[in-house]
Protein backbone atom coordinates (compact mmCIF):
# COMPACT_ATOMS: atom_id res chain seq x y z
CA UNK A 1 0.00 0.00 0.00
CA UNK A 2 1.40 3.45 -0.93
CA UNK A 3 1.06 5.13 2.71
CA UNK A 4 3.40 1.77 3.78
CA UNK A 5 5.63 2.17 0.85
CA UNK A 6 5.94 6.40 1.69
CA UNK A 7 6.13 5.36 5.42
CA UNK A 8 9.51 3.75 4.56
CA UNK A 9 10.78 6.09 2.39
CA UNK A 10 10.97 8.85 5.31
CA UNK A 11 12.57 6.50 7.72
CA UNK A 12 15.72 6.14 5.42
CA UNK A 13 18.53 8.55 6.12
CA UNK A 14 19.83 11.55 3.80
CA UNK A 15 20.64 15.19 3.61
CA UNK A 16 17.30 16.15 3.10
CA UNK A 17 15.80 13.79 5.62
CA UNK A 18 17.84 15.64 8.26
CA UNK A 19 16.35 19.10 7.36
CA UNK A 20 13.78 20.57 9.82
CA UNK A 21 10.03 20.04 8.92
CA UNK A 22 9.15 22.95 8.60
CA UNK A 23 11.52 24.57 6.28
CA UNK A 24 10.26 21.78 4.00
CA UNK A 25 6.27 22.60 4.40
CA UNK A 26 7.43 26.61 3.67
CA UNK A 27 8.60 25.68 0.75
CA UNK A 28 5.97 23.16 -0.19
CA UNK A 29 3.19 25.74 0.11
CA UNK A 30 5.04 28.71 -1.20
CA UNK A 31 5.96 26.16 -4.76
CA UNK A 32 2.15 25.00 -4.60
CA UNK A 33 0.93 28.49 -5.00
CA UNK A 34 3.33 29.24 -7.59
CA UNK A 35 2.27 26.44 -9.21
CA UNK A 36 -1.61 26.82 -9.08
CA UNK A 37 -1.36 30.14 -10.26
CA UNK A 38 0.75 30.05 -13.41
CA UNK A 39 -1.19 30.69 -16.22
CA UNK A 40 -2.20 28.04 -18.50
CA UNK A 41 -0.11 29.50 -21.93
CA UNK A 42 2.90 28.77 -19.87
CA UNK A 43 3.91 25.22 -20.46
CA UNK A 44 7.54 26.05 -20.40
CA UNK A 45 7.66 27.62 -16.56
CA UNK A 46 5.93 24.56 -15.47
CA UNK A 47 8.20 22.26 -16.18
CA UNK A 48 10.80 24.56 -15.05
CA UNK A 49 8.85 23.44 -11.61
CA UNK A 50 9.15 20.08 -12.05
CA UNK A 51 12.81 20.38 -12.15
CA UNK A 52 12.96 20.92 -8.45
CA UNK A 53 11.50 18.21 -6.87
CA UNK A 54 13.25 15.92 -8.88
CA UNK A 55 16.37 17.69 -7.20
CA UNK A 56 14.62 16.93 -4.12
CA UNK A 57 13.84 13.48 -4.85
CA UNK A 58 17.59 12.91 -6.35
CA UNK A 59 18.85 14.50 -2.81
CA UNK A 60 16.69 13.05 -0.88
CA UNK A 61 17.60 9.48 -2.61
CA UNK A 62 13.96 8.51 -3.36
CA UNK A 63 13.50 6.06 -6.25
CA UNK A 64 13.04 7.78 -9.28
CA UNK A 65 10.34 5.78 -11.27
CA UNK A 66 8.20 5.28 -7.95
CA UNK A 67 7.77 8.76 -7.46
CA UNK A 68 6.98 9.30 -10.73
CA UNK A 69 4.31 6.50 -11.03
CA UNK A 70 3.27 7.24 -7.53
CA UNK A 71 2.77 11.19 -8.61
CA UNK A 72 0.42 9.78 -11.57
CA UNK A 73 -2.34 8.84 -9.10
CA UNK A 74 -3.85 12.38 -9.53
CA UNK A 75 -4.14 12.11 -13.19
CA UNK A 76 -7.34 10.15 -13.39
CA UNK A 77 -8.86 12.42 -10.77
CA UNK A 78 -8.40 15.69 -12.62
CA UNK A 79 -9.05 13.78 -15.98
CA UNK A 80 -12.63 14.84 -15.77
CA UNK A 81 -12.36 18.62 -15.33
CA UNK A 82 -9.40 18.06 -18.65
CA UNK A 83 -12.04 16.73 -20.38
CA UNK A 84 -14.58 19.17 -19.78
CA UNK A 85 -11.93 21.66 -21.11
CA UNK A 86 -11.10 19.64 -24.18
CA UNK A 87 -14.81 19.71 -25.35
CA UNK A 88 -15.03 23.42 -25.06
CA UNK A 89 -11.83 23.57 -27.08
CA UNK A 90 -9.54 24.82 -24.72
CA UNK A 91 -6.41 22.24 -25.32
CA UNK A 92 -4.01 24.48 -23.21
CA UNK A 93 -6.28 24.77 -20.12
CA UNK A 94 -6.66 20.68 -20.31
CA UNK A 95 -3.19 20.36 -20.58
CA UNK A 96 -2.31 22.86 -17.72
CA UNK A 97 -4.31 21.14 -15.53
CA UNK A 98 -2.52 17.83 -15.79
CA UNK A 99 1.12 18.99 -15.80
CA UNK A 100 -0.17 21.01 -12.91
CA UNK A 101 -1.53 18.27 -11.08
CA UNK A 102 1.48 15.90 -11.87
CA UNK A 103 4.40 18.68 -10.74
CA UNK A 104 2.42 18.90 -7.47
CA UNK A 105 2.21 15.78 -6.76
CA UNK A 106 6.07 15.25 -7.47
CA UNK A 107 6.12 17.99 -4.72
CA UNK A 108 3.77 16.58 -2.10
CA UNK A 109 5.73 13.42 -2.46
CA UNK A 110 9.33 14.42 -2.28
CA UNK A 111 8.20 15.97 1.24
CA UNK A 112 6.34 13.30 2.59
CA UNK A 113 8.72 10.97 1.33
CA UNK A 114 11.67 12.64 3.25
CA UNK A 115 9.62 13.71 6.64
CA UNK A 116 8.47 11.03 9.19
CA UNK A 117 4.84 11.60 10.22
CA UNK A 118 5.69 12.37 13.82
CA UNK A 119 7.80 15.58 12.47
CA UNK A 120 5.85 16.18 9.84
CA UNK A 121 2.72 16.51 12.49
CA UNK A 122 4.74 18.20 15.27
CA UNK A 123 5.95 20.80 12.05
CA UNK A 124 2.41 21.83 11.36
CA UNK A 125 1.26 22.35 14.80
CA UNK A 126 4.29 24.53 15.21
CA UNK A 127 3.55 26.32 12.48
CA UNK A 128 0.01 27.01 14.09
CA UNK A 129 -2.43 24.22 12.53
CA UNK A 130 -5.17 23.33 14.78
CA UNK A 131 -4.32 20.33 16.91
CA UNK A 132 -7.67 18.82 16.18
CA UNK A 133 -7.01 18.63 12.46
CA UNK A 134 -3.34 17.29 13.55
CA UNK A 135 -5.06 14.52 15.53
CA UNK A 136 -7.42 13.04 12.44
CA UNK A 137 -4.53 12.93 10.33
CA UNK A 138 -2.40 11.56 12.83
CA UNK A 139 -5.05 8.68 13.18
CA UNK A 140 -5.83 7.99 10.31
CA UNK A 141 -2.30 7.39 8.92
CA UNK A 142 -1.83 4.95 11.91
CA UNK A 143 -5.42 3.39 11.58
CA UNK A 144 -4.12 2.83 8.13
CA UNK A 145 -1.52 0.47 8.61
CA UNK A 146 -3.75 -1.33 11.41
CA UNK A 147 -6.64 -1.77 8.24
CA UNK A 148 -3.61 -3.11 5.87
CA UNK A 149 -2.01 -5.24 8.62
CA UNK A 150 -5.41 -6.97 9.18
CA UNK A 151 -6.01 -7.03 5.86
CA UNK A 152 -2.77 -9.05 5.23
CA UNK A 153 -3.82 -11.67 7.68
CA UNK A 154 -6.81 -12.49 6.38
CA UNK A 155 -6.17 -13.18 2.89
CA UNK A 156 -3.25 -14.98 4.16
CA UNK A 157 -5.79 -17.32 6.63
CA UNK A 158 -8.08 -17.45 2.72
CA UNK A 159 -5.15 -18.17 0.67
CA UNK A 160 -4.16 -21.32 3.10
CA UNK A 161 -7.76 -22.46 3.28
CA UNK A 162 -7.46 -22.94 -0.83
CA UNK A 163 -9.53 -20.25 -1.58
CA UNK A 164 -7.62 -19.00 -4.36
CA UNK A 165 -9.11 -21.67 -7.08
CA UNK A 166 -11.16 -21.75 -10.00
CA UNK A 167 -14.08 -20.04 -11.34
CA UNK A 168 -16.64 -21.33 -9.00
CA UNK A 169 -14.25 -20.17 -5.94
CA UNK A 170 -14.13 -16.30 -7.23
CA UNK A 171 -18.16 -16.49 -7.42
CA UNK A 172 -18.14 -17.28 -4.14
CA UNK A 173 -15.30 -14.91 -3.08
CA UNK A 174 -17.81 -11.89 -4.93
CA UNK A 175 -20.51 -13.13 -2.58
CA UNK A 176 -18.77 -13.12 0.26
CA UNK A 177 -16.99 -10.03 -0.10
CA UNK A 178 -19.39 -7.84 1.91
CA UNK A 179 -18.89 -10.04 4.75
CA UNK A 180 -14.92 -9.94 4.89
CA UNK A 181 -14.88 -6.28 4.15
CA UNK A 182 -17.36 -5.91 7.69
CA UNK A 183 -15.16 -8.37 9.42
CA UNK A 184 -11.98 -6.60 8.55
CA UNK A 185 -13.10 -3.35 9.89
CA UNK A 186 -14.50 -5.02 13.03
CA UNK A 187 -11.32 -6.46 13.61
CA UNK A 188 -9.13 -3.38 13.12
CA UNK A 189 -11.63 -1.24 15.22
CA UNK A 190 -10.84 -3.99 17.58
CA UNK A 191 -7.94 -3.78 17.34
CA UNK A 192 -7.78 0.24 17.20
CA UNK A 193 -9.37 0.51 20.43
CA UNK A 194 -6.53 -2.05 22.20
CA UNK A 195 -4.14 0.78 20.93
CA UNK A 196 -6.00 3.70 21.94
CA UNK A 197 -6.16 2.09 25.47
CA UNK A 198 -2.67 1.52 25.54
CA UNK A 199 -2.05 4.93 24.78
CA UNK A 200 -3.74 6.28 27.51
CA UNK A 201 -2.41 3.71 30.53
CA UNK A 202 0.90 5.22 29.08
CA UNK A 203 -0.09 8.95 29.89
CA UNK A 204 -0.89 9.88 26.39
CA UNK A 205 -2.55 13.82 27.14
CA UNK A 206 -3.69 14.30 23.41
CA UNK A 207 0.03 15.28 21.90
CA UNK A 208 2.51 13.58 20.19
CA UNK A 209 5.99 14.14 21.81
CA UNK A 210 9.09 13.70 19.35
CA UNK A 211 12.35 11.95 21.12
CA UNK A 212 14.45 14.19 19.26
CA UNK A 213 13.34 18.26 19.24
CA UNK A 214 13.28 20.35 16.27
CA UNK A 215 16.90 21.88 15.62
CA UNK A 216 16.60 25.00 12.83
CA UNK A 217 20.16 25.63 11.83
CA UNK A 218 21.83 27.31 9.18
CA UNK A 219 21.43 24.39 6.74
CA UNK A 220 17.63 24.85 7.48
CA UNK A 221 17.75 28.18 6.62
CA UNK A 222 19.50 27.64 3.45
CA UNK A 223 17.13 25.15 1.77
CA UNK A 224 14.38 27.86 3.40
CA UNK A 225 15.64 30.23 1.17
CA UNK A 226 16.61 28.53 -1.93
CA UNK A 227 12.93 26.71 -1.63
CA UNK A 228 11.17 29.91 -1.53
CA UNK A 229 13.67 32.04 -4.20
CA UNK A 230 13.71 29.93 -6.48
CA UNK A 231 9.72 28.95 -7.09
CA UNK A 232 9.14 32.62 -6.89
CA UNK A 233 12.20 34.11 -9.10
CA UNK A 234 10.41 31.66 -11.84
CA UNK A 235 7.22 32.80 -11.01
CA UNK A 236 8.28 36.73 -11.64
CA UNK A 237 10.23 35.73 -14.82
CA UNK A 238 6.97 34.26 -16.53
CA UNK A 239 5.59 37.74 -15.55
CA UNK A 240 7.99 39.93 -16.77
CA UNK A 241 7.92 37.29 -19.96
CA UNK A 242 4.13 38.30 -20.09
CA UNK A 243 4.27 41.64 -19.99
CA UNK A 244 6.80 42.10 -22.80
CA UNK A 245 4.58 40.13 -24.80
CA UNK A 246 1.66 42.09 -24.41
Amino acid sequence: MHHVVLERWSRQASPLHRRDSRAKIVCLVVFLVAVATTPNRCSPYILGYALLPLCAVLVGRLPLVGVLARAGIVLPFCAALGLVSLLTGDVERAAALAEKSYVSAMAVLSVVGTTPMPRLMSGLESMGVPRFLLWVIQFLHRYLFVVSEQAQHMRLAAESRGLAGGLRVRKWQARAATGALAVLFARSYGRAEGTYRAMLSRSFTGRLQLLVPHTFDWKDGLVLVLGVLVPVGLRQLMVLDIWRSL
